[in-house]
């Protein structure tokens, strides 16, 4: 991932809040995650996450109502800091498992 994409995003999403705001645009359009309909939602966070606040995944959920309650889930991850998330033992026992079923379940969803 370029460092320019990680930065603007850092700041346009968790230091503006411009996409809770509804106030995100590219390329001048609007980012309306409540239009969103046809997928499913899977949003992860760890227990001991010291770079992501508790809940501040999870809150994707409200921004995207279109999307059935029943396509929606979330986990927090036990004892397991943000970068346990993408590496190690907690990414192969308890991570990858999660969204790979996610996948699996959810490959033809249409909504």
């Amino acid at each position: 991932m370029a460092a320019e994409f990680y930065l603007d995003t850092v700041q346009i999403v968790f230091q503006e809040f411009r996409l809770a705001l509804g106030d995100w645009r590219v390329r001048g359009e609007p980012v309306r995650p409540q239009d969103i309909r046809t997928t499913a939602l899977l949003t992860i966070e760890g227990e001991l996450d010291n770079i992501a606040g508790r809940g501040q995944t999870q809150a994707a959920h409200a921004l995207c109502p279109g999307i059935a309650s029943s396509h929606k889930r979330h986990i927090t991850a036990r004892q397991c800091g943000h970068y346990d998330l993408f590496s190690g033992p907690h990414w192969r026992t308890a991570i990858f498992p999660v969204i790979r079923n996610q996948i699996r379940q959810f490959a033809y969803c249409r909504g």
